[in-house]
C-alpha cells in the first residue's frame, strides 16, 4: 500500500514585516552615521561697477596663519599649537598694547558703545598646503573663530553685562562691528614641510 506524501506545512509571514521593522528600527537606532563638517561663512558683495577696490593694505594689519602638509601650524611667522593659536589671534585682534607689531587701532563710532579704538582694518590671512589634512584645517578654522567669540563675550559682558549670543538683534550686530570677523582663505599651495624644503635647496 503507498504511502501517502505528507504536505509541507506553510510558514506564517504574518509576522515577518514587523520583524523585519523591528530590525530596521534596531539598526538606525543603534548606528552612527558620518556627519559632514564645515564652517558657515557668509560671502562679501561683489563690488560695484564704479567701486575702487584698495589693493594695497599695512602689512601689519595681516595675520598670516599657514598649515603645512604635516599639520604644522604657523602664525605670524612663529610655529605654534592649535592650543597656542586661539591666544596669539586674540593679542593680534585687540591688540591691548597698542603696539607697532599689532593692526593699527582708528577711532569708529559703535552704536550702543560711542567711540571706540578698535583694529577695524585687521585681516587674518589662512593659508595651507595641498598635503594638509581636512580635520586640521577645521582645527584651525574653529581656533580662529573662538578667539573673535571669546572677545565678542567679552565685550557684551562689560558693555550689557550679558554673553553675546543672549544680546538682541541690534546689540550683535553692534558688537560684530567692534569685532567684525576678517578671514581671508587663500589658496592651498605646494609648500610642503619647511625642514623638507630646506633640505631640497
Amino acid at each position: 500500500m503507498a504511502k501517502k506524501k505528507r504536505k509541507v506545512p506553510g510558514i506564517n509571514g504574518a509576522s515577518c514585516a514587523d520583524i523585519a521593522f523591528m530590525l530596521l528600527l534596531f539598526f538606525l537606532l543603534t548606528t552612527s552615521m558620518d556627519t559632514d563638517q564645515g564652517l558657515a561663512r557668509q560671502l562679501p558683495r561683489p563690488p560695484e561697477k564704479d567701486q575702487k577696490i584698495e589693493q594695497e593694505i599695512n602689512k601689519r594689519n595681516i595675520l598670516q596663519v599657514m598649515i603645512n602638509s604635516d599639520n604644522r601650524i604657523l602664525c605670524a611667522g612663529e610655529e605654534v599649537t592649535i592650543a597656542q593659536l586661539r591666544a596669539k589671534t586674540i593679542e593680534f585682534l585687540e591688540n591691548p598694547t597698542n603696539s607697532e607689531n599689532l593692526p593699527l587701532k582708528t577711532e569708529v563710532n559703535i552704536p550702543f558703545f560711542g567711540l571706540q579704538s578698535i583694529t577695524a582694518d585687521h585681516l587674518i590671512s589662512l593659508q595651507c598646503d595641498r598635503g594638509t589634512e581636512y580635520q586640521a584645517y577645521i582645527n584651525v578654522q574653529n581656533e580662529l573663530a573662538a578667539a573673535y567669540n571669546e572677545l565678542r563675550d567679552q565685550v557684551s559682558l562689560r558693555q550689557f553685562n550679558t554673553r553675546f549670543v543672549d544680546l538682541d538683534e541690534d546689540r550683535k550686530a553692534a558688537v560684530m562691528i567692534y569685532y567684525k570677523q576678517k578671514i581671508s582663505e587663500a589658496e592651498p599651495q605646494d609648500y610642503g614641510d619647511k625642514k623638507q624644503t630646506n633640505r631640497r635647496r
